[in-house]
């Protein structure tokens, strides 16, 4: 299976070079390889009766006492259906709730997202992980890669950008992979051409700004100019205090600014091949119109009414509408900046979302290959590290065990005398 994944991704590779990418983009998502859960499986595994087990963690909450993170580990690797899946939510969430909190280990993380993946219900990871503060879920790249994936290859890409925008949050695109896979999702989902939220915009146009700020590419400077056009877009509408706070975002004002930035950096570019995609500056085309009509239509109501609105609104200050006022220039540059882009060939016509999947056929195969021996490498450690803790509390156990038979033998002895 992964060898026909590798051979699908130069397929699609060799035919990138005879044609645009609007005609030979393919899907070429995770390989079969990256997925497999045998290395996970392969991990030593403590079998346990799930029942005895959660009367035990029962028992020890009702005397106000710390349920260990081995014992919650051995709970979740054991799962072996859905309702389990349900308790396991359930004790997760009395853990992170308990002094022990802090230690719930990563590899705990990890099996809970795999075991919602193995047993359908992908919900209950996507809930834990947006609700990280009462669950403690905070994934690292290889799963956020795993359940991104698993939510692209069923077409769900609203889930999968719900996922993004977690991974954005937490600020895990250290991976190339992820930083694919996140586009990928983003460009899925924008290409259904769905109503977005003023959460979505921010958080899908966040999510754009930072990955497209760690690639020079047309993929990468198309992400740049769409995220900052999402985000300038809530900017102009509720302020820039709406926009950072909560978000790894610059308090900068000026997001549509910087938008026309890269188009005028990519303009100026001499050499390179870098080009900005037509529908993302399509995009920016609409969202200047839109915020201008809003803008002429508010002009036309009279000034008291624009002194109730102004009240009313939150979080705009007035250097926020002297970001407002400016938006005529922006328009005014904007044509001439995407005639000039025009003028030099630096209009990419395929799409954003045909652009990323060639990037993904030409890069995810080299991508898996790093990830997976990282992976592999941190399933060692995690079960050098699990072996420990049992050690310990082999010993902890014995060592209590032998308190309690020198308490009893004290007590004897005393009775006797």
């Amino acid at each position: 299976m992964a060898a026909s994944v590798v051979q699908r991704c130069l397929t699609a590779a060799v035919k990138v070079k005879c044609r645009t990418p609007r005609f030979t983009a393919r899907r070429c998502l995770l390989s079969a390889a990256y997925t497999d859960p045998k290395p996970w499986e392969g991990m030593e595994k403590d079998s346990q009766n799930l029942a005895l087990l959660a009367n035990f963690m029962d028992r020890t909450y009702d005397k106000k006492l710390p349920v260990s993170s081995l014992t919650i580990s051995r709970f979740i690797d054991n799962i072996s259906s859905k309702e389990e899946v349900d308790q396991a939510e359930y004790y997760l969430y009395k853990f992170r709730h308990s002094p022990n909190c802090w230690y719930l280990r990563d590899w705990t993380v990890h099996s809970w997202v795999r075991q919602c993946i193995k047993y359908g219900v992908r919900d209950k990871a996507l809930h834990t992980l947006q609700n990280k503060v009462q669950y403690g879920i905070f994934p690292d790249d290889f799963t956020f890669n795993l359940l991104i994936d698993s939510y692209i290859k069923d077409k769900d890409f609203k889930s999968a950008c719900a996922v993004v925008e977690e991974v954005m949050l937490q600020e895990a695109f250290d991976l190339s992979s992820t930083q694919t896979l996140a586009l990928y999702a983003i460009g899925g989902y924008l290409a259904t051409k769905p109503t977005l939220s003023m959460a979505e915009e921010r958080a899908l146009g966040a999510a754009l700004l930072i990955v497209g700020l760690q690639q020079s590419n047309t993929v990468g400077r198309s992400a740049q100019l769409l995220g900052h056009t999402l985000i300038g877009k809530v900017e102009m509408q509720r302020g820039i205090h709406a926009v950072f706070r909560g978000m790894p975002l610059s308090w900068s004002r000026g997001y549509l600014g910087r938008a026309l930035a890269v188009m005028e950096g990519v303009a100026a570019e001499d050499s390179g091949d870098a080009k900005l995609s037509k529908d993302t500056l399509d995009r920016l085309s609409e969202v200047l119109q839109d915020l201008s009509s809003t803008s002429d239509s508010s002009g036309e109501e009279s000034g008291e009414e624009m002194e109730q609105e102004g009240k009313q609104e939150s979080g705009v200050d007035e250097e926020d509408e002297e970001e407002r006022a400016k938006l005529p220039d922006y328009v005014c540059k904007f044509k001439e900046l995407r005639g000039q882009l025009e003028t030099q060939g630096k209009v990419e016509p395929s799409s954003f979302q045909a652009l990323v999947s060639v990037l993904a056929a030409r890069s995810l195969a080299a991508a898996e290959r790093a990830d997976l021996e990282a992976y592999r490498g941190r399933v060692r450690a995690w079960e050098d590290e699990k072996k420990h803790l049992v050690l310990r509390e082999k010993e902890m156990r014995e060592r209590s065990e032998q308190e309690r038979q020198e308490r009893l033998a004290a007590r004897a002895t005393a009775q006797q005398a």
